[in-house]
């Protein structure tokens, strides 16, 4: 088997840039163009769904559509993977799904923001739910295949570790370019206003993304670099096994209660930004550029000490000084007697380091228990590690969208609601780091070596 050589690692981290992009699309933008603050609404004029909490009062119709649409994504995980796993292509197992799944995730990415009706109608709320379905699917159909190519392509702890770091770079970078969005739009708002604006930006966001996502589906080899063995057994049986590993139930329990806290704070960073700190929300987009050069700078450190004490030790690091940059966005506004400006700066200071360790050492965890479970067990089961994984952080995103949509509706005057998540988003992340403590990583690692 071949190794896998750094021009092609670029190759393959392309896909990644894709994804991300479209995924940043998504995540930074769909409540904020569905169930904008006070402010924004003021400029986008148009609200294309109902609004509050409309569903058994408690859940707003974005927050239930997005969390419905992540459980069908979530539910859908170990599916997509167990197809993979079985699948008997001759160009592998998993390069056909990324062939297949990038044109349908592009083009649902775009479907998604353009509502039927130019009015608030409930056919838009069904168009919207319809269409987020298709992307989660999407999404799920290449994503779960392409992360399994991380622990295959990969033949050494080292090997991996440094996949990881590589996709993990054009993942912020995907994401800061989504985070962008509003910039792009603001050159095209004049001469056609706000929401052809936006629709324009995300059409060429997902053309640039298609194109990057069929990089590694077209330059990659699969059988140069890997044995495939497709597995036998369904989905149920293989998703089983999978959680059977002590370790990995650990690592993903906290990987749940950290993606509760991620997505929170994703999806309000722009409202954060804009009603919080009354900047306009395209600081939002330059605080995520920023933050995403910082980290940037931190991954060879963050690569090279992770080799001599252990991954564990880091991203326990991370959960902290991540608790503690969620604590610090609860106190935004004039109260702090520091400039709006800066207080964004100091929020980006103390993020940039946690976002590279969360960057990098997560996927090569995974990959390093799909290892040691190969050498326990006999069986190969790259694609369900990752889909269990997803699997379990994507219901922690559900949630997390439920309690975003619901508790933004509090104090919408002053922004108490968003100060709340803020503090919500602390209580998980401090959660998910004790849960980590658990995690044997010595274990999982002697298995390795023997």
């Amino acid at each position: 088997m071949k190794t896998l050589s750094k021009r092609k690692m670029a190759l393959f981290a392309t896909g990644q840039f894709g994804w991300a992009l479209l995924s940043g699309v998504i995540s930074s933008w769909l409540v904020f163009f569905y169930q904008p603050d006070v402010t924004s609404e003021a400029s986008i004029k148009t609200l294309f769904i109902p609004q509050g909490l409309a569903i058994l009062g408690i859940i707003t119709i974005i927050g239930a559509i997005t969390a419905v649409g992540r459980i069908f994504d979530a539910v859908t995980d170990p599916w997509i993977a167990s197809l993979s796993d079985r699948c008997t292509s001759k160009h592998g197992r998993r390069i056909p799904f990324l062939r297949g799944a990038a044109l349908p995730l592009a083009l649902s990415t775009v479907l998604v923001f353009f509502a039927p009706v130019n009015n608030t109608s409930w056919l838009n709320a069904l168009w919207l739910f319809v269409f987020i379905i298709i992307y989660y699917l999407a999404i799920t159909a290449y994503c779960t295949p392409y992360n399994a190519l991380i622990a295959e392509l990969g033949h050494t702890s080292e090997e991996r570790l440094n996949i990881s770091t590589a996709i993990s770079l054009t993942f912020f970078l995907g994401t800061a370019v989504g985070y962008q969005a509003s910039a792009i739009w603001g050159i095209f708002e004049p001469s056609m206003g706000r929401i052809p604006a936006i629709r324009l930006t995300f059409v060429i966001f997902a053309v640039i993304a298609f194109v990057c996502m069929l990089v590694p589906a077209f330059t990659i080899k699969e059988s140069d670099y890997v044995v495939v063995k497709p597995t036998t057994g369904n989905a149920i049986s293989s998703l089983i096994k999978t959680y059977k590993n002590k370790n990995f139930r650990i690592f993903v329990g906290s990987d749940i209660l950290y993606w509760i806290a991620l997505t929170m704070f994703q999806t309000g960073l722009p409202f954060f930004v804009n009603s919080l700190l009354g900047l306009d929300v395209a600081m939002s987009g330059l605080y995520f550029i920023v933050m995403s050069v910082l980290s940037v700078v931190f991954y060879i450190p963050v690569n090279m000490i992770s080799r001599k004490t252990g991954k564990k030790k880091l991203v326990l690091i991370a959960f902290a000084m991540f608790s503690l940059a969620y604590l610090f966005t609860t106190f935004f506004g004039e109260q702090m007697g520091i400039a709006p400006v800066i207080q964004g700066y100091i929020l980006v200071a103390i993020a940039a380091l946690p976002m590279a360790i969360f960057g990098i050492l997560p996927q090569a965890m995974v990959a390093d228990i799909a290892e040691s479970d190969a050498k326990v067990s006999g069986e190969n089961r790259e694609g369900m590690f990752y889909a269990a994984r997803t699997f379990a952080f994507k219901m922690g995103q559900s949630i997390s969208m439920l309690i975003f949509t619901a508790v933004a509706t509090i104090g919408v005057a002053d922004g108490s609601g968003y100060r709340l998540i803020a503090g919500i988003a602390c209580v998980f992340c401090i959660l998910g780091g004790v849960t980590l403590f658990f995690y044997n990583e010595k274990q999982v690692n002697d298995i390795i070596r023997k």
